[in-house]
């Protein structure tokens, strides 16, 4: 039996959520991937440009601090990855843990939160970061509320 880690990072608690209940479904490790500075209303306003994180998406070498870290990495050999969708990609905070560990021989499974942004070109880009050693799967958009019976469906798709 594989070991698994849900990483998740939530600004505004919908991906805490959905992360927990994977967390759950999986009797899996749960880990908060926290800035190391907590973004307020006003960082994460998206209509101004000169907000912290809308400069981090602008900078795609972008990586902002997080506080914590997973103990023991190498215990997992499944990692799901949550994150609201920003700018039709993961945050650059979720770029920072990517970059944080050495995902050689693991799987990853990227979730997004979103209300109607779709999940793009992000399974992509997080196998650039984490390297060919690592398989990243397609990765999936879930909406703030997901039923047991729809996880259960979409996780058991992913034979784990």
């Amino acid at each position: 039996m594989s070991r698994i880690l849900v990483a998740y990072f939530s600004a505004g608690g919908v991906t805490k959520k959905v992360a927990e209940e994977i967390a759950a479904a999986e009797k899996a490790d749960l880990f908060e991937i926290a800035p190391e500075t907590r973004y307020t209303a006003a960082d994460l306003d998206w209509r101004d440009s000169g907000s912290r994180s809308t400069l981090e998406m602008k900078d795609p070498n972008c990586r902002p601090a997080i506080s914590g870290k997973v103990a023991d990495m190498s215990q997992y050999d499944v990692v799901f990855v949550g994150f609201p969708v920003w700018w039709g990609r993961e945050p650059s905070v979720v770029d920072t843990f990517l970059d944080s560990y050495d995902f050689s021989g693991k799987k990853i499974v990227p979730f997004c939160t979103s209300g109607g942004s779709g999940f793009g070109k992000t399974a992509e880009r997080i196998q650039e970061i984490v390297g060919a050693a690592a398989k990243v799967e397609e990765g999936t958009r879930l909406g703030g509320t997901v039923s047991e019976k729809d996880l259960r469906k979409w996780v058991d798709g992913l034979g784990l």
